[in-house]
């Protein structure tokens, strides 16, 4: 049975939230921005793999494997790429309308690299 309801392909920030934020989440948040981007600002909890070793071959870091992914990155763009590549992958995939941008105007919490607040680069 699928997480994600047959054709959806996008979710906002607040069904990203529901779907990834809690210890017995059934989704995993997944950050495909680069390093820079990560370490100023990424949502707690979320896993890191940017697009750019996603798209070169890199497997999926393994909390994220055979889970359904919600794929964010800072404005909706990437993710889409980066959901499209990993749905032709297998995987079950939705992105995040408005990223991270989206993320923290909802106010949703933003930490850093080293936990502390962070921001979006």
């Amino acid at each position: 049975m699928s997480l994600f309801p047959t054709g959806e392909d996008r979710v906002t920030v607040d069904e990203a939230a529901r779907r990834t934020r809690d210890a017995d989440a059934p989704a995993v948040l997944l950050d495909v921005r680069e390093q820079r981007e990560w370490d100023a600002g990424h949502a707690p909890g979320a896993v890191y793999a940017p697009l750019s070793g996603l798209v070169a071959g890199v497997a999926l870091p393994d909390e994220a494997r055979d889970r359904p992914l919600v794929v964010i990155c800072r404005s909706g763009q990437r993710s889409q790429q980066a959901a499209e590549l990993l749905t032709a992958r297998g995987a079950q995939v939705v992105d995040v309308k408005g990223g991270m941008r989206a993320w923290a105007a909802a106010g949703y919490p933003v930490v850093d690299d080293r936990g502390n607040s962070g921001s979006i680069a």
